[in-house]
């Protein structure tokens, strides 16, 4: 921004003092110029909260699937069952994985599994299938436990999806690239009518233009640490708390 100013003043400056106020341009062609970039950016700002939305709502239906299956386990575990523990640690350590995965970070599993969100899925169906083969579940029960299991697959897939799929680069570079030039070209227009003033309106143009491309960027990744990210460990926290709530506290038969 400091530049842009500096940038402005001098062109207003050569016109003053070279060129007598007689550098004058028609301000069409860029009035036509900013009505396309204006389109770039509306787009290119709701493609990016396309995208955090649609992260927001995986980790939405992720809670709720906790929630339900913590459910189905406390209806087909008897109450004080060890298993319990077990399988509400693993359904806390689920979204856990799957952050440290989103971020690329190293999560231990204690498994041969290197997808930490698929090692936790599989303790899971490990746990239950030993419990079927006790005789404490029944068929049915697994049945009716698997459609709720393999929707966190189904998450941690649409979750993939969006942080392995970046907007292009060629794309954040021609916005960048239109942005800029605009700028350059905007003292030209307007020097000859508000003289040194317009380096304040260029500047502020240009903070405008600039943030929200700023914006858009940090927005369409929201698997983060940034302000602008989903508050991903507290999502973590509630399934965490909400899943020992419905298992471990007790036994209510």
């Amino acid at each position: 921004m400091v530049t842009i100013a500096g940038y402005v003043l001098g062109i207003a400056y050569l016109h003053q003092t070279f060129f007598k106020g007689t550098l004058t341009f028609t301000p069409v062609i860029h009035s036509l110029l900013g009505f396309v970039i204006s389109l770039l950016l509306v787009f290119r700002t709701n493609t990016a909260y396309e995208r955090w939305w649609e992260a927001r709502r995986f980790w939405g239906q992720l809670i709720n699937v906790s929630r339900n299956l913590a459910l189905k386990l406390d209806a087909v575990l008897p109450g004080g069952h060890p298993s319990r523990a077990s399988l509400s640690g693993l359904l806390a350590r689920f979204p856990k994985a799957l952050v440290h995965h989103l971020r690329d970070l190293f999560y231990e599993t204690g498994s041969t599994i290197q997808h930490a969100p698929s090692a936790m899925i599989s303790e899971i169906y490990g746990e239950l299938s030993l419990l079927r083969r006790q005789g404490e579940l029944a068929f049915e029960d697994i049945l009716f436990l698997d459609a709720t299991l393999a929707q966190l697959l189904e998450i941690c897939g649409g979750c993939e999806r969006i942080n392995k799929t970046p907007i292009p680069y060629s794309y954040h570079l021609f916005i960048k690239k239109f942005i800029f030039a605009y700028i350059v070209s905007l003292p030209f227009l307007f020097v000859s009518e508000f003289g040194y003033w317009t380096a304040l309106f260029a500047t502020f143009l240009f903070y405008v233009l600039g943030s929200l491309e700023i914006l858009a960027e940090e927005v369409e990744n929201p698997f983060g640490t940034d302000a602008n990210d989903l508050p991903l460990e507290d999502f973590c926290v509630t399934i965490g708390v909400n899943v020992e709530e419905i298992l471990l506290p007790g036994s209510r038969r």
